[in-house]
């Protein structure tokens, strides 16, 4: 399964609108999705996610940095790079992935922290959720 999950990863970082096509030889029809803002499954709505992404955010970029892979399932540790309002952006995080006999994926699970990745890089939300994380840290006493 490790070529598969490299054929995988290879997918993901030349994901275009051209590519979707080709969306149903990676994930299984039922599969599960779920982001920090979707908890979605089928196909069709795996794709519909895709197309947001591409009509609202500038070059999406995937870049995958690790695989780290266990029989049927894996973590990928990934970049996104993207522009959005005109300015470059990065978000880094992970997805876990399981497959099924024909590795297709059943699951996709993205993990990573929309609050410090996006939300606190918002003028006014920015504000309070990083004063919100400077309570909340841990004192280095």
């Amino acid at each position: 399964m490790k070529t598969r999950f490299a054929h995988i990863a290879e997918w993901f970082e030349h994901l275009t609108p051209a590519t979707l096509g080709s969306l149903n030889t990676i994930y299984a029809p039922g599969v599960r999705f779920r982001d920090p803002f979707n908890d979605i499954s089928g196909c069709e709505a795996v794709s519909a996610v895709y197309r947001h992404m591409f009509d609202t955010l500038n070059e999406p970029v995937f870049v995958i940095d690790r695989i780290v892979a266990d029989g049927d399932q894996a973590f990928m540790v990934w970049q996104f790079k993207f522009g959005w309002r005109g300015q470059p952006q990065l978000i880094e995080g992970c997805t876990h992935f399981r497959l099924n006999a024909q590795g297709l994926i059943t699951l996709h699970r993205d993990y990573w922290d929309a609050a410090q990745e996006l939300y606190e890089k918002l003028p006014l939300l920015g504000i309070l959720l990083r004063a919100l994380r400077r309570k909340m840290r841990a004192p280095l006493s």
